[in-house]
């Protein structure tokens, strides 16, 4: 569990977490809202509380000795030096890509947001296949870029999860709870209509959504 947003809602549920040798990369993917960010976060905090001698919020821990926590969550820039956030973040990836060992856990957010789709999946597509080849460490990985997850077929200590979720008609609810699989939609239009966009301006993206769905052409075949 997060030891911090645990103590600020009426209920949290809680996840568990298995890295080990044979499945040393998970690929989160899931709703925005789904709690993929609190969830890699607390593996993290989980890992650094047991390091300090720390009672843990969980049943039971088996955490290895690691040598460093690397982690890329958020967004931001820096203007001062000219850099974008796209920049920032390429900086930040590049630094875990360089330091990181197969002793390190590696926390990486929605990499890769930042640009064009293509250019966007392609990086994050890249970094997943590096991180499996070279580095070898634990790694948990989130992405709204769905046609990514086809890579645990070719990558055998790659494996997928998903954020659940319960759709009845237009509602859509949120579990909070980490199933295996991979999802196929962010509902993103959904939380749009949560943060009360206008009406018409939802209907416009629904329409071209849908237009965009029924265009799509197999991505994953390109970088397969």
């Amino acid at each position: 569990r997060h030891p911090v947003v645990e103590q600020q809602v009426t209920h949290f549920t809680a996840n568990n977490t298995r890295l080990n040798e044979r499945e040393k990369l998970c690929l989160l993917t899931g709703p925005n809202m789904g709690g993929k960010s609190t969830y890699m976060r607390q593996v993290a905090l989980i890992c650094i509380m047991a390091h300090i001698g720390c009672y843990i919020p969980a049943k039971s821990g088996d955490i290895p000795l690691l040598d460093a926590i690397y982690t890329r969550v958020g967004a931001a820039d820096d203007l001062s030096q000219g850099q974008s956030t796209f920049m920032v973040e390429m900086n930040e990836v590049s630094h875990i890509l360089e330091h990181a060992t197969e002793h390190s856990l590696v926390i990486l957010d929605e990499v890769g947001r930042g640009t064009s789709t293509y250019d966007g999946m392609s990086i994050a597509w890249a970094i997943v296949a590096f991180i499996c080849r070279k580095i070898q460490c634990m790694t948990l990985f989130s992405t709204h870029y769905h046609e990514i997850t086809d890579i645990a077929q070719q990558f055998d200590n790659v494996f997928n999860y998903c954020v659940a979720v319960e759709e009845d008609k237009e509602e859509v609810l949120f579990l909070r709870k980490l199933v295996p699989g991979k999802a196929d939609k962010s509902y993103g239009i959904h939380v749009a209509k949560l943060a009360h966009l206008p009406k018409e301006v939802l209907a416009l993206a629904e329409d071209k959504l849908n237009q965009l769905q029924s265009e799509k052409q197999e991505w994953s075949r390109g970088i397969g």
